[in-house]
């Protein structure tokens, strides 16, 4: 049939071979069985990648302290600024040294992308990323948060 190629019965086969080609891979995915998740119903038995990042979290040990030392470095290396830290000054009583503290640390998950660039920053693994991943709320000015207690 290679004498029919280039002609006009030649081209008219050819767009029926490939009709039939998308027929039948539309017709068997119709019958296949469909798989539907129901996504409210099956949150306890639904399996998140530990690798995802759904939301920043700064953990905290039984006493409600943090391993943040108030560097900056998150800041500095968060391309969107959702993080802000406020420092205050505090002098060792033993030593009178002054030292900065976290006075607050304050994160926007609205504009973060989940780059992970501050937490690969954090010299002492202060923050991570959590599998929380139902963050939608009505009202932009509830994904601002204050991480440390």
């Amino acid at each position: 049939m290679s004498f029919l190629n280039n002609t006009y019965i030649g081209n008219i086969l050819s767009a029926i071979g490939s009709l039939a080609t998308g027929m039948k891979v539309t017709l068997c995915e119709f019958f296949t069985r469909k798989v539907t998740e129901c996504y409210p119903e099956n949150r306890k038995t639904q399996h998140i990648a530990e690798r995802h990042r759904a939301m920043l979290r700064m953990p905290h040990d039984e006493e409600g302290k943090n391993k943040c030392i108030a560097c900056g470095l998150c800041q500095q290396a968060c391309p969107n600024g959702t993080i802000t830290i406020t420092t205050k000054s505090v002098t060792d009583e033993e030593t009178g040294k002054s030292r900065k503290v976290l006075a607050e640390y304050r994160y926007d998950l609205g504009s973060c992308m989940f780059c992970q660039l501050c937490v690969n920053a954090c010299p002492k693994g202060a923050i991570e990323f959590s599998n929380e991943f139902e963050n939608a709320v009505f009202d932009r000015s509830k994904l601002i948060m204050k991480l440390n207690k």
